[in-house]
């Protein structure tokens, strides 16, 4: 899944059509789905587990490089999906980005809408390769790339249309399992299938989170390039920040970031080290050559929508730096850039009058994700993620004129870059009352509601579509991040879910 972060409120503040359907208390499933939804867990919960370690083993990240149509990765992935659904006896047709895999027969459909690329990935990080799936070094984990976010939910989805097949389900729908190519990278030859392509009148996806996903946040990004400086000539000797870097793209919480310090003193790495040791979650590592202090900073990364889960390494080492004015070079110029506008935050407080919320679909998000090169300047990218509240002309109108406040404080910026996309709801969703169900009956859980989240599925693309899983609710969601995993447990409880939810939509 590309974006998102959890927002709980009452579905009737959206005022949605379906509201009082979606609040209704949920019936239990009918027992062709339940004794489907057993059949699944007691006849393939090894197999799932088994699938799953295939589909990892296969490094589906975008390559700049290599044109998708000649990726042997992408493609090794998509013949081994032929291969699996003629073994499962579900049919497959391959339409290049987008593989198609169903079972039955009818002009009436429901969609189940997947990705099996993934997001880039540091191996020195893991235990194990991220793309071997790693069973055994933290019991009760699943732990590889792709295992949350959207290979999990694949292997489910493919075994939960094989025990409704076993089971000689009565369907008036058929099911279609949609698996996408480039979702984490490229959303445009989905949007030219989806021109040529009918697709099914109902859909969930299946990458997002419980019980029903009806909104989703728009993602946004502010890019800024301070310009190349040089050190300070009016104190030759005074400390001054030469180097600032961090982050691995654009989608994750940083978990790393560095800093250099020319002319630094044994006083002044004391001051950092205590205004550092006031952090939760991160450590530090010093290292001196000469009068040049390096400094390496490492928290904890997390989806880029859910930056509460993780520790920003760059806000936090910025942070740790703020012992003292630096000279606007280039390097401090950005140091005090993040701590006027940004500081340890995550919801844009700093950033002029930026800062806005949703009863409904929460805060906005506003967190910095990558410093690079970029020509002689250094780039700064932010992500957010706007609810409903304001428009995209307003909203942008507020971040130039907090950065036009800036440079008149301190320098002017080479380039600045914003991007918006729009929050998005699902206001006619005849399904939700069936998955709430489903969820309520498995879970235990009562009172159950749609939720929204903080960006963008491809639930925005297909009609009358909302998400289904396969987060949990209150949970730590671990795609994107140096250490995704699915528990067994999960993994098992997800089968069940969609199979259950599968049969009850399809009969």
């Amino acid at each position: 899944m590309r974006e998102y972060i959890t927002v709980c409120a009452t579905v009737a503040s959206l005022l949605l059509g379906f509201a009082q359907g979606a609040n209704a208390a949920p019936h239990k499933p009918g027992p062709a789905a339940i004794g489907a939804a057993r059949h699944a867990v007691r006849a393939y919960g090894g197999a799932v587990i088994d699938s799953l370690a295939a589909m990892v083993s296969f490094n589906t990240v975008a390559d700049k490089d290599v044109p998708f149509e000649r990726n042997a990765q992408h493609l090794g992935f998509k013949h081994y999906l032929k291969e699996h659904a003629a073994r499962l006896g579900l049919d497959y047709v391959d339409y290049g980005y987008v593989v198609v895999i169903g079972l039955g027969q009818s002009s009436e459909r429901v969609g189940i809408i997947t990705h099996g690329d993934v997001q880039p990935v540091d191996p020195s990080k893991w235990k194990q390769s991220p793309f071997l799936l790693d069973r055994t070094s933290e019991p009760g984990r699943l732990v590889g790339r792709g295992t949350e976010d959207d290979k999990g939910p694949i292997a489910t989805a493919m075994y939960a249309m094989k025990a409704i097949k076993d089971q000689k389900l009565a369907l008036s729908k058929r099911l279609e399992l949609y698996v996408y190519m480039a979702e984490e990278s490229d959303w445009a030859p989905l949007e030219a299938f989806l021109k040529t392509h009918v697709p099914p009148q109902m859909n969930i996806t299946i990458d997002a989170e419980y019980p029903v996903v009806i909104a989703e946040k728009g993602w946004g990004a502010v890019s800024v390039t301070l310009p190349a400086r040089p050190g300070p000539t009016n104190a030759p000797d005074a400390p001054f920040i030469s180097g600032f870097t961090g982050g691995f793209f654009g989608s994750q919480i940083p978990e790393d970031a560095s800093a250099t310090i020319e002319h630094a003193t044994p006083a002044l790495e004391a001051q950092v080290r205590s205004r550092a040791a006031r952090q939760q979650g991160m450590r530090y590592s010093y290292a001196w050559h000469g009068t040049q202090l390096g400094i390496k900073a490492r928290g904890v990364s997390a989806h880029s929508s859910k930056p509460e889960d993780g520790v920003n390494a760059i806000s936090m080492l910025a942070d740790a730096l703020k012992v003292q004015n630096w000279p606007d070079n280039q390097a401090g110029a950005l140091v005090n850039f993040l701590n006027d506008m940004i500081g340890t935050g995550i919801y844009g407080e700093r950033f002029g009058t930026i800062a806005y919320r949703d009863a409904f679909m929460g805060p906005m998000t506003f967190a910095p994700t990558v410093i690079k090169q970029a020509g002689d300047g250094l780039q700064l990218s932010i992500n957010l993620r706007r609810p409903r509240g304001k428009s995209g002309a307003q909203l942008e109108s507020e971040v130039r004129a907090a950065l036009d406040a800036w440079q008149k404080r301190h320098v002017a910026l080479d380039e600045i870059k914003i991007q918006l996309s729009d929050p998005w709801i699902q206001d006619d969703a005849p399904q939700v009352p069936t998955l709430l169900s489903v969820f309520s009956y498995y879970t235990g859980v009562k009172h159950v509601q749609a939720v929204a989240v903080g960006g963008s599925t491809n639930a925005r693309l297909f009609p009358h579509a909302v998400s289904f899983g396969p987060g949990m609710p209150g949970k730590v969601y671990s795609g994107h991040s140096e250490h995704e995993f699915i528990s067994t447990e999960q993994l098992l409880l997800n089968l069940q879910m969609y199979t259950a939810a599968m049969a009850e939509l399809a009969k």
